[in-house]
This record gives structure tokens, C-alpha cells and sequence, in this order.
């Protein structure tokens, strides 16, 4: 079966850090509500907040497609969203083989979508499929000596419901790739 994976990325507990979480609990709502009725086969939507190495055995599991959701800082207004497709490619200059490279080190209570993408090519993963829907943050809820701040700022609560029907316009597109390819 062609699978495409929805994946919710952050941490609630840092303000828009947790816009990804956000969007896939949107996702999950209208989709038990029936209002998604093409999303309901072959698409899983799941929060993985701060679990990378969750998200990179998810990737390993026979995943056709990806869309990973993120606070992204690229330098626009809060709430500014961003369809990135991320490179799987090693960087330039990287040596594959070098036995002297840094190995890619994954905690289990953070999530850096770059590294899980490293983790799983340096795994075998087959995932070639990838894009990253970002939405620029406002704040991280630590600011003046602040440890965290739970809820999205305004300019990025408004920016849910549009990226949530970018997810729903990326994900049919994949759909219909993938049934022409299989047709």
C-alpha cells in the first residue's frame, strides 16, 4: 500500500515551537468530523513532537511520501508559511566513507528534522519523498528569563488553519502522483 506520512513536529511547551502539533491535531479534528474523506486511506497523520528517533523508525516503515511540520526561522513575518523540500543529498564536499566524520547523534528528546533525515539515508532509508511545511515563529515563549510558554503567539495561530489545508492540498497531489504511478 502507498503510504504518506503527515508528521507534526515541536514542543508545546515552547510556544511556536509547537505550531507543527498544532496543525496535525487540526488535521486529526477534521478528518474524524468526515470532513477529509481523501486523506482517510493511505495517509497517516501523527504527532511526533520532540520524538526523532520515533519519526526516523516511522520513515523506515515503508513511507512513500513525507510531510513534516515545523516551525521553520527563515527571516519572514510571524506566521509566514514556507514549503521547503529539504535535499537528501550529502553536502557538498562530505566524504560518504570518511572514517573520521562526526557521526549524526539523535537524542530521543529532541527533534532537528535535518538530523532524522541523515539518520534514516544513513540507515537505508528509502523515503525520497520530502517536504517540509514551515511556518515562521514569533517567539519561543523564553523570552525576559522565561523558561517556556504553552499556546501559539496570534500571527501563528492564524497560520494553522491555511497550513492545515496546505497539508490537505500536498497530500492529494502525492495521492494522485501515486495512483498515476501505480495505474
Amino acid at each position: 500500500m502507498n503510504t504518506i506520512l503527515v508528521a507534526g513536529i515541536g514542543n508545546v511547551f515552547l510556544g511556536d515551537d509547537g505550531f507543527g502539533v498544532e496543525v496535525v491535531r487540526r488535521l486529526q479534528t477534521r478528518l474524524a468530523a468526515g470532513e477529509l474523506p481523501a486523506l482517510a486511506a493511505g495517509v497517516s497523520i501523527a504527532d511526533f513532537g520532540i520524538r526523532g528517533i520515533d519519526l526516523c523508525y516511522a520513515l523506515l516503515d515503508g513511507v512513500d511520501s513525507a510531510i513534516l511540520i515545523d516551525a521553520t526561522q527563515r527571516g519572514g513575518a510571524p506566521g509566514t508559511l514556507y514549503v521547503i523540500e529539504p535535499s537528501l543529498q550529502e553536502p557538498a564536499g562530505a566524504e560518504q566513507n570518511d572514517p573520521y566524520a562526526v557521526p549524526v547523534l539523535m537524542s530521543p528528546h529532541e527533534m532537528d528534522p535535518l538530523k532524522v533525515l541523515q539518520t534514516l539515508r544513513m540507515l537505508g532509508g528509502g523515503c525520497e519523498n520530502v517536504v517540509v511545511l514551515g511556518c515562521e515563529p514569533q517567539d519561543f515563549g523564553c523570552e525576559d528569563g522565561n523558561e517556556g510558554r504553552m499556546g501559539l503567539s496570534r500571527a501563528v495561530e492564524a497560520a494553522v488553519e491555511p497550513a492545515a489545508d496546505v497539508v490537505v492540498r500536498l497530500v492529494t497531489a502525492r495521492l494522485e502522483r501515486l495512483s498515476a504511478l501505480s495505474a
